[in-house]
């Protein structure tokens, strides 16, 4: 991977990471975590589309990968952080 387009994939990343943050009602995480979790996401989402063999066109289709891999990450997040019954 060239440095311009990791350059991009973190920007991206991070761009998905401030999404989240304005999507997320309940309380939010600082800025450098939602950053994290943003780029976190980025991998997760480039993971999960090309399983699905779905691709991501374009900043806009970029940028949407990667919150739908943020939100997957919190989800996953949420669900190991609750008590069973």
């Amino acid at each position: 991977m060239e440095l311009a387009n990791l350059l991009v994939f973190l920007f991206i990343g991070a761009t998905a990471g401030w999404l989240i943050s304005t999507l997320k009602k309940e309380g939010g995480f600082r800025v450098i975590v939602n950053l994290i979790i943003g780029i976190v996401g980025a991998f997760i989402g480039g993971l999960v589309f090309a399983l699905t063999d779905l691709a991501a066109i374009g900043f806009i289709g970029s940028a949407l990968m990667a919150t739908v891999g943020a939100l997957l990450l919190l989800y996953i997040g949420d669900v190991m952080q609750k008590p069973d019954p």
